[in-house]
């Protein structure tokens, strides 16, 4: 049996309740899962994904590869419900409450590798997680310490959360998956998706963790792919445009095979997201110099590569020599301007 101490965090699926074991006195987080059908099924698989984690990992229940815990799952009047350990906020929490103010590069290396190892994890189990975001991955604690104007976890430890969405590789895939400002152009174009997915998230993930802001923001199909060209300063190439379903390509491509951005019905809204939209290259330099902007470029173009067959894996971007170098002394660029990026954290 389990007291309720407090609520926190509530979303569409359901709401999280920080509670106290009455047995044994410790601290948990019971995820209640509202009594929906369709959100039930996403808590069986949850569950499912869960103990084959906790499986392939029979001493730390998928902890040892940064994933979080399933300590036991029970049905409370339709409810399922979930306990997992209390850990602290989700990276983009931690973001939101400190102004949205970019990590240490760093802390951006550490969360990487340990967020890759996790991912590497799933996909060697045949797993695609398909959600991957910072509100997904969770500080190990709360604890920070303040510098300056901005906090810095003193932990770096992190957890890969909510496996709801996770789709094995040999089993149906939904059309659409993914939070829309980490979605692969594949996923928009509709012409499959599989672990790779995974890596294009991966990818924007890192780069809002060095700036503090996500870097598509959009919930506009061509408008994303657009964003897409501008920061990677290239075009979606003919091998991934020819895979595009002749009936959707018009949606997206004009004659030459280009995207068909701008059009006669694009408005100055969407010009000017666009344009607002960081190039890469330009992004990683306001934060890192010499070397260590080099690899952080080459790391990223390698996991937003348009055509998902050339994408970086996670075992080969676990292995990227950005995560081999000693970022701990490196001077801190960051501005003192206070950042205002929104967005919204549900999927589309």
């Amino acid at each position: 049996e389990c007291r309720i101490l407090s609520l926190l965090g509530e979303g569409t699926v359901g709401r999280v309740l920080e509670c106290r074991d009455t047995i044994t006195e410790g601290g948990c987080a019971i995820k209640v899962i509202r009594n929906v059908a369709k959100y039930r099924d996403a808590a069986m698989t949850e569950i499912e994904v869960l103990t084959h984690v906790a499986l392939g990992d029979p001493e730390g229940g998928g902890e040892n590869f940064n994933c979080i815990k399933l300590r036991r799952a029970f049905d409370y009047e339709g409810h399922i419900c979930m306990v997992f350990d209390k850990f602290g906020p989700s990276l983009f929490d931690f973001l939101r409450t400190n102004r949205y103010k970019p990590f240490h590069p760093h802390t951006v290396q550490s969360f990487g590798k340990q967020l890759l190892i996790a991912v590497e994890y799933l996909h060697s189990m045949a797993m695609i997680h398909t959600d991957l975001k910072p509100e997904n991955v969770l500080l190990l604690n709360k604890s920070y310490r303040d510098n300056k104007m901005y906090r810095v976890p003193v932990d770096h430890t992190i957890r890969l959360i909510d496996f709801g969405s996770t789709t094995w590789h040999h089993r149906h895939h939904s059309a659409v998956v993914s939070t829309r400002h980490y979605r692969a152009p594949e996923i928009i174009l509709g012409t499959g998706w599989s672990y790779p997915c995974d890596m294009w998230s991966v990818g924007c993930i890192l780069i809002e963790l060095l700036s503090g802001e996500a870097l598509f923001r959009t919930h506009d199909n061509l408008e994303h792919l657009a964003m897409m060209q501008h920061a990677l300063e290239t075009s979606v190439p003919s091998s991934v445009a020819n895979k595009v379903h002749v009936s959707k390509r018009i949606d997206y491509f004009d004659a030459n095979g280009k995207i068909n951005w701008p059009n006669e019905a694009t408005d100055a809204e969407s010009y000017s997201a666009v344009g607002k939209t960081g190039i890469i290259r330009n992004v990683i330099e306001k934060h890192l110099s010499g070397e260590a902007r080099e690899l952080f470029i080459d790391l990223i173009k390698r996991l937003l590569e348009f055509d998902p067959q050339r994408r970086i894996t996670s075992k080969q971007a676990r292995d990227h020599p950005f995560f081999s170098i000693n970022l701990e002394s490196i001077e801190w660029k960051i501005s003192a301007q206070k950042k205002t990026a929104r967005r919204t954290s549900q999927q589309e």
